[in-house]
């Protein structure tokens, strides 16, 4: 993220998990879509919030929503606040070729959102 978060690395072992975010009279836990997980929470709820969320979301299929407005299933390859990678989902097929997109960090639910029973 930026100057208005901290960085929150989960104590086990080091893994990067989200950001806080001062808020108001709290903080506001963010995960690595750069999306708020919580409202304004204390600090101790906000690194729970993150502890607990982990990274395994970022395994899940996911959809994005291509320029002409369908919805295409893709895997999240990378992410950074630089910016979110995401890979067509081609099920596994090694000989299928690879298709990569941009999604502008953070991620909104209008471009990026986990596969529902939709999908």
């Amino acid at each position: 993220m930026d100057a208005e978060g901290i960085e929150h690395r989960r104590s086990d072992d080091g893994e990067r998990v989200g950001w806080i975010r001062p808020a108001d009279d709290g903080f506001v836990a963010i995960d690595l879509l750069g999306r708020p997980r919580t409202g304004i929470v204390d600090w101790m709820l906000a690194e729970e919030t993150l502890d607990e969320l982990g990274i395994g979301y970022l395994a899940a299929p996911h959809e994005m929503r291509l320029d002409d407005g369908s919805w295409v299933r893709v895997r999240i390859a990378e992410v950074s606040p630089a910016g979110i990678r995401v890979k067509k989902d081609d099920g596994g097929d090694m000989t299928a070729p690879q298709v990569f997109y941009a999604v502008g960090f953070p991620a909104s639910d209008d471009t990026l959102r986990p596969l529902t029973s939709r999908g």
